[in-house]
């Protein structure tokens, strides 16, 4: 079938229906496209713009820093500078860039037609901008937090302003934006991958990007949860981080670096990543050692969740917990050495053409070994112990981000831009940004080991003359403009017209891998044809398949019915099992963003009601979002797909990728509430007066009643999805009824059964409430899920037989009930135990 000619009428007509169904809006309407090219293209470049803010801001520092008691910047402007610098280049620009990269380049180079959920993507865009220019712009107005960018309390929590607010808030909801993005990248990976490509046929970035995605859903939600009792300290005076009133600073930074530490390979596995698609075009083979890259990667994943304490040697904790961290932060140089060595190996084996990407490969892997290095020696509590808060800190972590992050993504740009743009970057700007960027660089930090070896402290904005430092401090100021001027030229490189150069060449690297199949007159559907994979470098492996799918052999050669389709497969094998229809440009997902901005902008300033109506219309547009162009009631139950496979149009279960997003939405929505949990037992192991003697605690009747109810509301939504899909709809839409109401009484008891406690005289029932509030919180939601499957039912969006959303509801419920049960016995039963 694959071998037999397709008519040229009949090849006409389906790249005309695809063309319409794929089109993208025209003028300034192109703001409300949702599809990979627009939104990951707008995420890159605004992420590279933070980072070039991010970046000004560093040397406004170094100017200040040239010379010792310099007077350039003030104490507290130079505080707010690195406070945001820090904060712009972790929040701002490391993720999401990855992020970013993965939208735009992660459906090329699995060959779907997009990512799952398109209008997700927008959304966690419009967030993203919306958050990062509120929290920018605090430095015009000098409104900025001034605490650094970890913000340890007290001194962030008594810090006058809004800054740590603007901090709080504005990064709470930019967290969101990443959470969106990471649960898009995930089900892409698992569920839209092309038919044949099994796991172990992947893309190494593939396999990265599912690895990262699956960090940043345990990483985050520590710090939301951080972030969460902050602000209630903050805005209510609950005294979380207040040791006067039970509460402990350590917990912050606890949550904080459990997040903290997982970032530093979030922001590096990425980078790999593009290393591990570069190396074998430069070499012209496949990667040596597949196998032991996966492994190592996963392996990476696992262990940088045990290395938080790394950055609390100096804390006091007992010697028996620094050994253990101090061994697993040494235990993490071996899957990174692993994935280092497999490259070194490929390189070995093949013939390399030292093309302008490798350039910033070879780089990348020169400054993140010696980084390395380093961090083999800070591992050490003793010799931690000595360099803490000093300059060596520095220059390590800008050796690892640089040599882990910066070079890969440079080398990335250079590499995919032909891809994108059909142009080609300039081969002599490219080597004059690299070697100004590499030389600044190691200018401007390398010694910042000696200076911090000599005792420098890290976030002083002037020092003492005559003591060593001063010739240091000068050569890194001229270092970090030698390296602006190298980014200078790579950003002038990047956006100058290219208008008179011509035409790229399709494939002008020689790549074997999917991406470099794309459509040669650029059109907006990104494939011609799904193909079917048994390689891993098809384009070097699978004669003919470039040709097959440019003339349309392969699955979804045609969109009848006028939608964007994509076909969704198992998740180990990549068998067929349904085709879905991606949503397309829409206005709601900005909108969205807009009110969600609102409701987390507007408590910074303390205006409440204006951010709960925010919140409100927030969720209106999300409804309506999801009610016009998800789980719709299809035509026709299947469609034929071409090569004779017929596919189902409507899935529900773990076959649909919306099951997979609730799923893995609420592996990190658990994580969170974990992280709370762990804050109860944090301070009863590290206060001796938690609960304090004689305090007070939950009605054990309410909190019992709150505890029933919750597992009635449970049982009621999973026996409803039952019955109805039994046919018994009158039965079904009952239980519906019953659900909410029940879920309703049980958030109103269990906050009663706390009614007797004070959150603003200790952190005991300051905990016992905030828990209360964040299981009310999402009892809201789940509610709000029910009442949605009931409209369905009543309106006809959800039928015995078309019932995704009862699906995903139930599944919300499984998390939340088992949370909210948990959440009864903490408040209702540990308290009288521990006491």
């Amino acid at each position: 079938m694959l071998n037999e000619p397709v008519d040229p009428e009949v090849s006409k007509a389906q790249e005309d229906r695809l063309r319409r169904a794929w089109a993208a809006p025209k003028g300034w309407k192109v703001i409300s496209a949702v599809n990979n090219e627009f939104v990951g293209k707008w995420y890159c470049l605004t992420a590279f713009s933070f980072m070039l803010c991010a970046g000004i801001l560093a040397l406004l520092m170094r100017v200040q820093l040239a010379v010792p008691e310099n007077e350039f910047l003030s104490a507290d402007r130079f505080n707010q500078f690195f406070t945001m610098h820090g904060s712009a280049m972790m929040f701002l620009f490391a993720v999401p860039m990855f992020e970013a990269l993965s939208i735009l380049l992660l459906p090329e180079i699995l060959r779907a037609r997009d990512m799952p959920f398109p209008r997700l993507s927008a959304y966690g865009y419009w967030c993203f901008l919306i958050g990062g220019i509120f929290v920018m712009s605090s430095v015009l107005f000098d409104a900025a937090p001034s605490s650094g960018w970890f913000m340890y309390p007290p001194l962030s929590t008594i810090e006058e302003g809004v800054g740590p607010d603007i901090w709080l808030l504005g990064l709470s909801f930019i967290e969101v934006a990443s959470i969106a993005a990471a649960v898009e990248l995930i089900v892409g990976v698992v569920k839209c991958r092309p038919p044949g490509m099994r796991v172990n046929l992947m893309p190494l970035y593939a396999w990265y990007v599912l690895v990262v995605g699956v960090m940043i859903l345990f990483a985050f939600p520590p710090l939301i949860a951080g972030d969460f009792l902050f602000e209630m300290q903050r805005s209510f005076d609950w005294p979380f981080f207040d040791p006067e009133r039970g509460g402990d600073p350590l917990l912050w930074q606890h949550l904080f670096w459990i997040f903290g530490h997982p970032e530093v390979y979030i922001v590096f596995l990425p980078s790999i990543a593009l290393a591990a698609m570069i190396i074998p075009t430069a070499a012209q083979r496949p990667i040596v050692g597949y196998n032991w890259i996966v492994l190592s990667a996963v392996g990476v994943g696992f262990l940088s969740f045990g290395l938080w304490v790394h950055h609390m040697f100096t804390t006091g904790l007992p010697m028996l917990s620094l050994g253990f961290f101090s061994a697993a932060s040494e235990a993490v140089v071996i899957p990174t050495g692993v994935q280092l060595f497999a490259f070194v190996a490929t390189l070995m084996v093949g013939r390399v053409k030292m093309i302008l990407p490798m350039l910033w490969i070879a780089g990348a892997m020169a400054v993140f070994t010696a980084g390395g290095l380093t961090g083999v020696m800070i591992a050490l509590a003793p010799f931690d112990w000595q360099v803490h808060d000093t300059y060596f800190i520095v220059a390590h972590l800008h050796y690892t981000l640089f040599g882990g992050m910066i070079f890969p993504i440079i080398g990335g740009v250079y590499y995919y831009y032909p891809f994108f743009t059909k142009k080609m970057m300039s081969e002599r700007l490219g080597r004059w940004s690299f070697w100004l960027i590499f030389t600044g660089f190691n200018l401007t930090f390398l010694p910042m080991h000696w200076t911090g070896l000599a005792g420098m402290p890290r976030r002083v904005y002037s020092y003492p003359g005559g003591i060593g430092w001063d010739l240091p401090n000068m050569i890194s100021t001229v270092g970090a403009f030698v390296t602006a001027a190298g980014v200078a030229v790579f950003a002038w490189d990047l956006l100058r017209p290219k208008s008179h150069q011509p035409r790229a060449p399709r494939n002008p690297w020689k790549a074997g891998t999917l991406e470099w199949a794309d459509d040669p007159n650029d059109e907006q559907w990104g494939v011609r044809s799904v193909p079917f994979i048994t390689t891993r470098y098809p384009l070097w492996q699978q004669p003919k398949i470039l040709e097959r799918i440019d003339a349309g052999r392969y699955y979804l050669p045609d969109a009848q019915e006028g939608l964007r389709e994509t076909i969704i497969t198992s998740a180990v094998d990549a068998r067929p099992q349904s085709v879905t229809a991606v949503t397309g440009p829409a206005w709601c997902t900005i909108f969205a963003a807009i009110f969600t901005g609102g409701a987390f902008i507007f408590p910074t300033f303390s205006w409440y009601l204006p951010a709960i109506i925010s919140g409100a219309f927030a969720i209106a547009c999300v409804i309506y979002w999801l009610w016009t162009s998800t789980a719709q009631v299809p035509a026709a139950p299947s469609k034929d797909v071409s090569l004779g496979l017929r596919l189902p149009v409507y899935v529900s279960g773990n076959k649909a990728p919306g099951w997979w997003g609730v799923f893995i939405s609420m592996l990190g929505d658990a994580t969170a509430f974990a992280s709370l949990i762990f804050g109860v037992f944090f301070y009863w192991t590290s206060s001796p007066d938690f609960p304090p003697e004689g305090s007070a605690h939950a009605d054990p009747i309410w909190i019992a009643g709150a505890a029933v109810l919750y597992a009635l509301a449970w049982l009621f939504v999973r026996t409803a999805r039952g019955v109805n899909r039994a046919g018994a709809v009158t039965t079904g839409r009952a239980l519906l009824v019953a659900a909410p109401l029940a879920a309703l009484g049980a958030g109103a008891a269990l906050c009663w059964s706390l009614i007797a406690l004070d959150p603003t005289s200790h952190a005991y029932p300051a905990m016992m409430w905030a828990v209360a509030v964040w299981t009310c919180v999402h009892t809201a939601a789940g509610v709000i899920m029910m009442c949605y499957c009931l409209a369905g039912t009543i309106f006809g969006k959800l039928t015995p037989r078309y019932d995704a959303d009862l699906w995903n509801t139930t599944l919300f419920w499984h998390f939340h009930g088992t949370s909210a049960i948990i959440a009864c016995a903490v408040i209702g039963w540990l308290p009288r135990v521990l006491a």
